[in-house]
């Protein structure tokens, strides 16, 4: 039960990474390394707590990986970005 709770949770991450790069389009071209480097180290601190049996840390760090890949993935959309 309580997995299926926490993978409920990891889907939130989805329409909360939308929700940032609405709000924070000025930022998204600019912050296209920090995604990628935020993203490298939630995927290996969520693997690494995963083996050691950290469960609920390994899943904080999945939500922060969706959130950033979706805000990365969002960084290319034209329509997205705020002119400067």
């Amino acid at each position: 039960m309580i997995i299926l709770t926490a993978i409920l949770l990891l889907f939130l991450a989805i329409p909360l990474g939308l929700y940032l790069s609405v709000k924070a389009r000025d930022e998204l071209r600019d912050g296209r390394r920090w995604f990628v480097l935020l993203l490298i180290l939630s995927i290996a601190s969520g693997l690494g707590f995963g083996i050691a049996g950290e469960y609920e840390i390994s899943f904080a760090s999945s939500f922060i990986a969706i959130t950033s890949f979706i805000s990365y993935i969002k960084s290319f959309d034209r329509k997205r970005i705020k002119a400067k």
